[in-house]
């Protein structure tokens, strides 16, 4: 299916400001906080703008890429919400969630438009169908890629970038405030995600009686906790990195069928939208015999989950006192 196709030189300006001070390649257990923030975040920034000119061209590929990197920083942020709360953040988060919006309608519609077509088989009322799906899209792509060539977006990257580097909350003066960049990152990061995990499996333990919001937000829930494990890959080893990777797996299971919950979810609102000129488009996304079978799947994985045992400081080594 043909893409629309939109030159984009937003790029060349969209540019964060020049970086104070080189950082770390790697995250360690003994980083401080403050530190191990701006590697993070910064790495995702960069893989949102590496994805900026193919996402402007139509690329379903780099659109779902970028908005991975997208999910990856506001993970971060969340991640070290403690450390990073200034007044800017407010702002930062609603810059950030805007362009996550912008994002989502044409990735909620490539996924829609591919289950149409994996379901066709040919059929000259499903081309038909294809049609005013491709037309929804088309123009949402034209509103997307204009929101990525526009100011605001120049000004979030610059403000984001400038907010990681040097906001109020790297300078904050409070004993608290102090505290919490210098704390090192496998203390906090044992904690928040002990935290993350105790309400991940609490809510899971009822998937099956949640309605489509509730599950939608565990969904969301499980995406933050895997993000951040996979954020944390450099302070796992031996044995401790089989175990992340045993988790990991888990999430990644109960992650891949609450997601094509969530599409079917979408799939039926964006239908719905199609139904003066389609009044079918909305059924082949109702499936309960699907539903079922993908809930069954993410229940299965977090059973496993909750046998596994949780991380502990001793699985990210904070054996080192905070660096600089």
């Amino acid at each position: 299916m043909s893409r629309p196709t939109t030159s984009s030189t937003t790029t060349a300006r969209a540019k964060p400001p020049t970086r104070r001070n080189a950082l770390p390649g790697r995250l360690s257990p003994g980083m401080a906080c403050d530190t191990a923030f701006r590697i993070i975040a910064r790495r995702h920034l960069d893989a949102v703008l590496a994805q900026h000119d193919g996402t402007c061209r139509g690329d379903p590929e780099a659109l779902h890429q970028i908005r991975i990197a997208l999910t990856h920083l506001r993970t971060a942020i969340r991640f070290f919400s403690p450390v990073v709360d200034d007044g800017l953040r407010p702002a930062v988060w609603t810059e950030l969630k805007w362009l996550n919006s912008q994002l989502g309608m044409v990735r909620d519609l490539d996924v829609a438009i591919d289950r149409v077509i994996a379901e066709s088989g040919g059929e000259l009322d499903v081309i038909a169908e294809l049609q005013h799906w491709d037309e929804k899209r088309a123009e949402s792509h034209r509103l997307l890629a204009r929101a990525l060539q526009s100011a605001r977006y120049r000004r979030l990257v610059e403000q984001t970038s400038a907010w990681i580097e040097s906001g109020p909350w790297s300078t904050r003066r409070s004993k608290e405030a102090i505290r919490l960049r210098r704390c090192a990152l496998a203390d906090h990061a044992t904690a928040q995600l002990a935290e993350w995990e105790t309400t991940l499996l609490k809510k899971a333990r009822k998937l099956r009686k949640l309605d489509v919001e509730k599950r939608h937000k565990l969904r969301l829930l499980n995406k933050r906790m895997t993000y951040s494990v996979e954020s944390l890959e450099d302070l796992f080893a031996d044995e401790s990195l089989t175990k992340q990777k045993s988790i990991l797996k888990q999430l990644r299971k109960a992650q891949k069928s609450l997601g094509q919950l969530n599409d079917d979810a979408r799939g039926q609102t964006l239908a719905a939208s199609l139904n003066e000129a389609v009044p079918e488009a909305g059924i082949r996304f109702l499936d309960r015999k699907r539903e079922n079978k993908l809930l069954r799947k993410a229940s299965k994985a977090y059973r496993k989950l909750d046998k596994a045992k949780p991380f502990r400081s001793s699985d990210l080594a904070p054996t080192a006192e905070p660096e600089d």
